[in-house]
């Protein structure tokens, strides 16, 4: 969220970032709205003032009978006009409100513009593609023959996309949950355990609402379950003042995640691409109110995905998201995408963000200054690994001709063996 001292200044520049993103919101109704917050909360300020006023005149005149009755004429009077005056200024609050949640993030300007991320733009490529000097299978295939995962009775106890990981394949998730523990933790990052149901007001902060609320699974007490272990790890320090010295705080969270894939109906069908639940380890960081220090961390929690793909020996390419490819409150993302065989393409895997002030807003997520002043802390995340989705490229690039599929060495010694079939 952005500060309305900063939209009501900035105007013409919201309006700018909205189209660079792709987004509908209606800046000139929110300042019109916002001229009528003021003016009401302008009405009851000096209206509760002059009941002030008159309450002291009522001691006054304890002793005037006439003149004290028409003095609390007057309070009831006021009284009333009050109450009126802050009636209308809560239904002024929820429209304010409303549209102050949609207002975007200004985007660098380093984002390209597009109108989809068929126009991201590709700033990294490592590893050569893998080619094959025999009949090669995609990892739907080759999975099920090697018995790592069972789809027909994950659909007959989950419904579409439903899916077991088994023997090998479970054996592999869990190795690479723990090399990427080892990995990112020699990061000096601190290891978190996630909530997976939190409360809506968590993903208003994150911005995740109300823009994704098609995609998210939502229980019968109004609670909602992740997409992203980021909406719990930021929720974690909302309404709280850090120790300036504790920043930036690095947290390494995992939690099983869940999305209804709302807006993918007819993508990615079969495998493991596409599915509505998977596990995540999440890089997220809070750092100072800098630019240049967001810039810096932004950096670095990207390359440090990228390290991790690179000991894993996969391919990849480094992407910037164009305008219409980062979310509402994203300042630059990047998205880093590994080559799957099957298909000649890449695929995203890890994305990385970082936003300014504009979820530690509505987090209310703050640190004291050199001079002592209140800030609100800037935020950043990056996807460390997702499973199993990194499972698709993992096999497809590894397999042999002989059906098996190799274990990336980094891999083998949490995993027991070289080889899988």
């Amino acid at each position: 969220m952005l500060d309305i001292k900063f939209i009501r200044d900035n105007a013409e520049l919201i309006k700018l970032a909205a189209q660079k993103k792709k987004m509908l919101v209606d800046i000139d109704q929110l300042l019109i709205t916002d001229d009528e917050r003021r003016a009401r909360l302008t009405a009851i300020e000096t209206k509760k003032a002059e009941q002030n006023r008159v309450s002291g005149e009522i001691v006054a005149a304890s002793q005037d009978a006439v003149r004290r009755e028409s003095l609390i004429a007057q309070m009831q009077l006021l009284k009333t006009e009050i109450q009126a005056e802050e009636t209308a200024l809560h239904a002024v609050m929820e429209k304010w409100q409303a549209l102050m949640l949609q207002v975007p993030n200004i985007p660098d300007m380093s984002v390209p513009d597009g109108n989809s991320d068929a126009d991201n733009v590709e700033i990294k490529n490592w590893g050569e593609q893998t080619h094959f000097a025999f009949p090669a299978k995609d990892h739907t295939e080759l999975m099920v023959k090697l018995k790592l995962v069972d789809f027909e009775r994950g659909v007959k106890v989950h419904g579409f996309r439903g899916y077991y990981l088994r023997g090998d394949g479970a054996r592999l998730a869990w190795a690479i949950w723990n090399y990427a523990n080892q990995f990112f933790l020699a990061k000096g990052f601190e290891p978190l355990l996630v909530p997976s149901i939190v409360r809506k007001s968590n993903l208003y902060g994150t911005g995740h609402l109300p823009n994704d609320a098609d995609d998210v699974y939502r229980t019968q007490d109004d609670d909602y379950l992740i997409g992203t272990s980021e909406v719990s790890t930021m929720g974690m320090y909302s309404d709280e003042v850090i120790e300036r010295s504790e920043l930036p705080l690095k947290l390494l969270a995992f939690s099983p995640c869940y999305r209804r894939e709302a807006g993918s109906h007819g993508k990615d069908t079969k495998g493991l691409i596409r599915v509505h639940e998977f596990f995540k380890l999440e890089q997220v960081l809070l750092c100072e109110a800098s630019h240049e220090e967001s810039v810096r961390w932004h950096e670095w929690i990207n390359r440090n995905t990228e390290e991790f793909i690179e000991s894993l020996g996969i391919p990849y390419r480094t992407v910037l998201n164009c305008g219409a490819d980062i979310g509402q409150g994203q300042v630059k993302k990047y998205d880093i995408e590994l080559w799957v065989p099957a298909e000649k393409k890449y695929r995203e895997i890890s994305s990385a963000s970082y936003f300014h002030d504009f979820q530690t807003r509505r987090f209310n997520i703050r640190y004291r200054d050199e001079a002592g002043k209140l800030r609100y802390a800037h935020s950043l995340n990056c996807t460390a690994i997702p499973t199993p989705r990194i499972l698709v490229s993992l096999i497809e690039n590894f397999q042999q001709a002989d059906g098996t599929v190799l274990v990336p060495e980094a891999l083998r010694s949490f995993f027991g063996k070289e080889r899988i079939g």
